[in-house]
């Protein structure tokens, strides 16, 4: 066990449970795509954290940025920001187009998300907001209005009013019944005539994730955002892209919006900018910022514009170019997508394998005709890889009830992805 670190298992009585069970596996190390349990234990991890160790847990220029910050400034007064911030400001500006030159940091993806939101609603001047079937934006007060992953507005009373959603364009599972492996797009069509039909006429925004990670690794069909915005201008909507997972290399570019042929009306990111370190960024145009600016535009969090996180996001940024990590994560998902297209061939439980780069989708089915989702099986193969030293994540949204979501490090060895791959076709096997 790592120095300094004791584990006392009574004490786990004392924590809330909020929503997924505890592993009986205490982490006390982490380094690149390994984790190590109480035992000494050695675990792969496939899943990056919770989506955040983009460059690996404790990767050392993350600790020497925590340790520069330590020297510095932790924490100030909303109205103080460190060298840090404006430094990251500047640079995420130079990674991005000239229409989103504008940052706001705060602590976390569903954080970045409500500033969206309420730049949006300020900036149009109104209220209605719609979201993708299946997406997720975060738990807290208004954005949880528009998660529609799972069953999370169950017994939580009523929705913020103006929320709404379309059907996501499910290619493996067509939601309006439609298309079979290959979307039209008329999703889209069907879920924007729903919108015009429900709207009180005050449509200010569309919010989606270019991939629906949370929501089964959904990967909309190429031409699909571009049509989105379209939808958006010809109704005077902002459109919002939440890049929490897909941003800064993972699906082997720096923004996934790039690879979607659209730029977004305000971005968010979050997850993949801290590195395992809590940041959420809203970014915008000059003219938006202006904009709410101008109408009184307030946003005040305890962290917002912090130097600790800055400091650690300039440093994922450093790694990722320097390591070039995009091209490597591009490289890489072809490498772990060619073997799980190798294992769908060998076992037929796998019933599709989608996704981009280093962020993989593997769905899970009784019979693959009748794509019968195997919620069972897809629990069991998960406990298994644990057995044998893989950490997976499974995904559980209605009828998507079996997805691995995998999505290790972008610095993930082949040695270590070859590794995980034989761990999960020796799972799979041992359940069948």
């Amino acid at each position: 066990m790592a120095q300094g670190a004791t584990y006392d298992p009574a004490a786990a009585r004392h924590l809330v449970r909020y929503g997924m069970g505890l592993s009986p596996h205490v982490i006390v190390k982490a380094r690149g795509a390994t984790l190590w349990d109480q035992h000494g234990r050695e675990i792969l991890d496939f899943t990056s954290g919770q989506m955040c160790a983009t460059i690996g847990h404790n990767h050392p220029r993350i600790v020497a940025a925590i340790e520069k910050a330590c020297e510095g400034a932790l924490h100030l007064y909303s109205g103080f920001v460190g060298p840090a911030v404006p430094a990251l400001a500047g640079r995420l500006a130079s990674m991005l187009p000239p229409s989103l030159s504008k940052s706001l940091f705060l602590s976390t993806g569903g954080e970045a998300n409500e500033a969206a939101v309420r730049m949006a609603r300020l900036a149009t001047g109104r209220y209605e907001i719609v979201g993708l079937n299946g997406g997720w934006h975060g738990v807290t007060g208004g954005i949880a209005s528009l998660t529609f992953a799972g069953r999370h507005h169950v017994d939580y009373g009523p929705r913020k009013p103006g929320t709404m959603s379309i059907p996501a364009p499910n290619c493996y599972r067509c939601p309006v019944r439609h298309c079979r492996d290959a979307c039209d797009t008329t999703c889209l069509d069907v879920g924007f005539d729903m919108v015009d039909a429900q709207s009180s006429g005050s449509l200010a925004a569309f919010i989606a994730e270019p991939v629906l990670s949370s929501g089964g690794v959904i990967v909309p069909p190429a031409g699909y955002f571009p049509k989105l915005k379209e939808k958006c201008r010809e109704r005077g909507m902002l459109l919002i892209l939440d890049e929490a997972q897909t941003a800064f290399g993972r699906m082997g570019a720096n923004f996934a919006f790039e690879q979607a042929d659209v730029v977004p009306d305000i971005l968010t990111v979050s997850k993949t900018l801290g590195g395992g370190v809590a940041i959420g960024a809203t970014i915008t145009s000059e003219a938006i910022e202006q904009d709410c600016h101008d109408k009184g535009f307030v946003h005040v969090t305890s962290h917002v514009s912090d130097p600790l996180p800055a400091e650690v996001a300039l440093a994922v940024l450093d790694v990722l170019e320097e390591e070039d990590l995009a091209r490597r994560a591009a490289e890489m998902g072809r490498r772990l997508r060619q073997g799980l297209e190798t294992l769908k061939a060998r076992h037929e439980v796998i019933g599709d394998v989608r996704g981009h780069g280093l962020l993989q989708g593997v769905e899970l089915v009784k019979d693959r005709e009748t794509r019968e989702p195997d919620a069972e099986r897809g629990r069991a193969i998960t406990d298994a890889c644990m057995e044998r030293g893989l950490s997976m994540n499974i995904v559980s949204v209605g009828g998507m009830a079996a997805v691995w979501r995998i999505a290790p490090p972008l610095n993930v060895s082949e040695a270590e992805l070859d590794r995980g791959l034989e761990i999960l076709d020796d799972a799979i096997r041992s359940t069948a």
